[in-house]
């Protein structure tokens, strides 16, 4: 299970960040790898208007407007993963290779355990 993260930086540019769904996302580690000064979870209000998704049901495919989109390193060595179609309770399967080609994410290390 992969979740689908909106973010932003300290210019306040949003960004999609794809996790594992067992783990968090390191903000300082993350800034550090995409050279911001810092990276924080947008305002569900601000999420929606960046992507056009309601929490809980955000997915990277068809976001409103093209956003930057950021994976953690290891879920592209899995067999197959599984991330939310664009509803809640909507999943979509797919091998990690086949989201890649779509989304061309950049990867990075940045998930640790809760």
């Amino acid at each position: 299970m992969i979740k689908t993260l909106v973010m932003e930086d300290d210019r306040k540019e949003p960004l999609l960040v794809l996790m594992h769904g067992d783990l968090q996302v390191s903000t300082k580690e993350l800034a550090r790898q995409i050279g911001a000064r810092s990276v924080e979870p947008c305002r569900p209000e601000a999420a929606q208007k960046h992507t056009g998704y309601l929490t809980g049901g955000t997915s990277p495919f068809g976001t409103r407007k093209q956003l930057p989109v950021y994976i953690e390193q290891s879920i592209l060595e899995l067999e197959r993963i599984y991330i939310n179609g664009g509803k809640r309770g909507y999943l979509v399967g797919m091998a990690p290779a086949d989201l890649a080609a779509l989304l061309q994410p950049t990867a990075v290390q940045a998930g640790y355990a809760k």
